[in-house]
């Protein structure tokens, strides 16, 4: 029996929180599980990731504002602007299973099948959200540099740096231990028959290279925050030193105006 029921539909990857506790579904109301999927009231179903992402199959917009107004409890950090990404799909039999342009063609629409382009999905999306956050690192790490380069110096305190730090070592750590962007769905390991469409739709949305180019500018920012921070420490021990020398003159002209007025 089939999941959706139409031959073509819309599908949309929503990267709406931090995390999503999908332990509120009783099994009798799932679709499948591993991962999660639900029906939509007014039809179609929702494919749910505990890191935040919900992939909707032939869901209207008003339908989908409904969805995620009902798991607003079962949210958290749910963002204020969501990150999504939409393909169509085409159900075919007699096609062989494969993505051209922005069209998915699988041979039919069972959950099995919705779960797999579900999983790409969601990590398309996560993947897509944080190379924006990388840009946004790079803006923020750019006028630093460059403002070494030019003056020798940076401004601003050490703390700006430091959070830079925390940044990215977040952004690694969920990127290995949370999202496991390259590690391949559980689900194939019951239906090996679909790796086939697994393996074509990672290569369409470029999963591991995504990855890779990510973890590529994670290392280079963080080489350059940490070389950032280090000189500004450095500067600061020199002028703590400085200050010590001030402090021994000063002391010691102390003690010998002190002598030379005694001796008279």
């Amino acid at each position: 029996m089939g999941t959706v029921g139409r031959p073509d539909f819309k599908v949309r990857a929503v990267l709406a929180a931090d995390r999503i506790d999908l332990r509120a579904w009783k099994a009798e109301e799932r679709l499948a599980s591993n991962p999660l999927a639900v029906a939509v009231a007014g039809g179609g179903a929702a494919v749910l990731f505990r890191y935040g992402v919900v992939v909707f199959f032939d869901v209207t917009p008003e339908e989908e504002a409904a969805f995620l107004d009902q798991l607003a409890p079962l949210l958290s950090g749910r963002f204020a602007m969501l990150e999504t990404e939409d393909v169509q799909v085409r159900i075919d039999p007699r096609a062989h299973e494969r993505m051209e342009g922005e069209i998915i063609f699988v041979a039919d629409d069972q959950i099995e099948r919705l779960q797999i382009i579900a999983d790409i999905l969601s990590k398309s999306v996560i993947l897509a959200y944080y190379e924006t956050r990388m840009q946004t690192s790079f803006d923020l790490v750019e006028p630093l540099a460059l403002e070494l380069e030019r003056t020798g110096r940076i401004a601003g305190g050490s703390k700006d740096l430091r959070r830079h730090m925390g940044s990215m070592l977040l952004t690694q750590q969920a990127m290995v231990g949370r999202f496991a962007v390259i590690e391949k769905p559980e689900l194939l390991w019951d239906h090996p028959g679909l790796e086939g469409l697994y393996i074509r739709l990672e290569d369409e949305f470029e999963i591991k290279e995504r990855h890779e180019d990510i973890q590529r500018k994670l290392a280079l920012i963080e080489r350059v925050v940490q070389t950032l921070a280090q000189l500004q420490e450095t500067r600061h021990s020199m002028r703590l030193e400085l200050y010590i020398v001030i402090l021994i003159v000063v002391e010691v002209l102390l003690s010998v105006y002190e002598l030379f007025f005694r001796q008279m």
